[in-house]
């Protein structure tokens, strides 16, 4: 199967905060998208793997998902090495997306800038003829590349549209409930168990979507310049 939106998220749950509604929305528009998560989320507070691989899959389902893999590498401990490198050169090759996400460059989780320039590094070694795997598959690297806000702010280069499908990407959200605020948890409270965290993610999508014109919107960085040949694509 090719997919057309592939996106990386050092953990579950990852992907739906920083591009969940972008995802949705081209799913939506009939593009097979994915999410390859490279940890199970083993070091967080809350939850267990077992427990965080179904509220993924449930995530999956309501995001309309074609794709959705988890590499297995150590929460907290997994580096960015040839052999890291390797497993995400092998998804690469394996499903050919025109389009690669990432998480943000740095952020407060070091995981999370770590697996950006993980992927990062691997979108450009794809394309190399000689580094070869045992399945055999031929080079591949994605057109084009971006990278989406988790917890620092940062300036984007541009802001998706997602105000016709923000209640969906809450609810993809939502579907990872033990990371997130239930007044009826028994479990340890964390900065995104909080409500606080909850409601910043409205007023963030609201604060980036004004700014474009919208009413919610998406905020990303392009990893090189993006270009048009249309003027008109960028109304």
């Amino acid at each position: 199967m090719k997919i057309d939106i592939l996106a990386f998220g050092a953990h579950p749950d990852d992907v739906e905060i920083g591009i969940g509604g972008l995802l949705i929305a081209e799913a939506l528009k009939g593009r097979t998208t994915g999410i390859v998560d490279l940890t199970r989320g083993e070091m967080g507070t809350r939850g267990t793997p077992e427990i965080r691989s179904l509220e993924a899959d449930e995530a999956a389902r309501i995001m309309g998902l074609s794709l959705r893999l988890n590499l297995g590498f150590a929460d907290g401990k997994f580096e960015n090495n040839h052999e890291t490198r390797l497993r995400v050169i092998e998804v690469l090759r394996m499903y050919r997306p025109d389009v690669v996400i990432a998480g943000a460059p740095t952020d407060r989780h070091p995981d999370h800038g770590r697996a950006s320039q993980l992927v990062l590094e691997a979108c450009f070694l794809s394309g190399l003829r000689k580094i070869q795997l045992p399945e055999q598959t031929d080079p591949w690297r994605p057109t084009v590349m971006y990278q989406y806000m988790q917890f620092y702010q940062f300036k984007p280069d541009l802001i998706y549209d997602i105000s016709e499908v923000f209640e969906k990407k809450l609810l993809a959200i939502k579907a990872h409930k033990s990371q997130f605020f239930d007044p009826d948890s028994t479990e340890p409270e964390t900065l995104i168990a909080s409500k606080h965290y909850f409601d910043n993610l409205h007023s963030r999508a609201s604060e980036y979507g004004i700014q474009a014109g919208f009413a919610y919107g998406e905020p990303l960085r392009c990893v090189r310049p993006a270009g048009v040949k249309d003027i008109k694509a960028l109304y």
